[in-house]
């Protein structure tokens, strides 16, 4: 089976250093390009076309939020993981909205960091515990979720579960036997009628509600 190819994305020289040398053919993934900043990432990634890309969030040039929107429109079939030490909630709903596939902290170790990419290369989102932790802290005071859930149709249900599965737009449609643009639609009327503003956070919604 071939390795997973790798594009690591990070300013910092000891980390990409370090990351390559721990992403290694012998677990599965081979490092196929560095990039110092957003710009040489976008231009590395039409380049490369790497299945899998680690994003840091702040670079110089161009950060990881703005690389992470210009290869999302080149190319929606790229996956994206940041790995970042913020927790921030704006941070993370930015970058998730975007289109990411992934929010790992850097304090993650080898076996979490190689499970997530391996995840998000099979089509599954992933979010750090310790992120959606702090996302539910400072959700907002007053909502009422389970209100919010009655809103949604028996197949807007559906749907929310398979998002807090981390299935993409793709594999609900399959699952359900309904088109991907359904879903898109099905999403869209998801994230107003729970009022929040990205995938992670109907996730989290999904399993504090045990839907899944």
């Amino acid at each position: 089976m071939s390795p997973i190819r790798i594009l690591i994305v990070d300013d910092h020289v000891v980390v990409r250093q370090g990351l390559a040398a721990m992403l290694t053919p012998r677990h599965g993934v081979e490092v196929v390009g560095e990039a110092a900043n957003g710009r040489e990432a976008v231009h590395l990634e039409k380049e490369l076309n790497p299945d899998v890309i680690i994003m840091d969030l702040a670079m110089p040039e161009m950060g990881g939020l703005e690389a992470t929107t210009i290869i999302k429109a080149q190319n929606p079939d790229a996956r994206i993981l940041v790995l970042t030490s913020y927790t921030e909630d704006d941070q993370v709903a930015a970058i998730m909205a975007a289109g990411a596939d992934g929010y790992l902290l850097k304090e993650s170790g080898a076996d979490e960091l190689l499970q997530a990419i391996r995840s998000i290369h099979s089509g599954h989102m992933i979010v750090s515990p310790k992120v959606l932790q702090a996302m539910s802290r400072t959700s907002k005071p007053g909502s009422s979720e389970q209100d919010s859930l009655f809103d949604l149709t028996t197949r807007e249900l559906e749907v929310l579960q398979g998002i807090g599965e981390g299935q993409t737009n793709r594999e609900i449609a399959l699952g359900l036997g309904i088109s991907a643009t359904t879903v898109r639609s099905h999403v869209s009327s998801i994230l107003t009628k729970l009022d929040v503003t990205n995938r992670t956070q109907a996730a989290l919604i999904a399993r504090e509600n045990k839907l899944l």
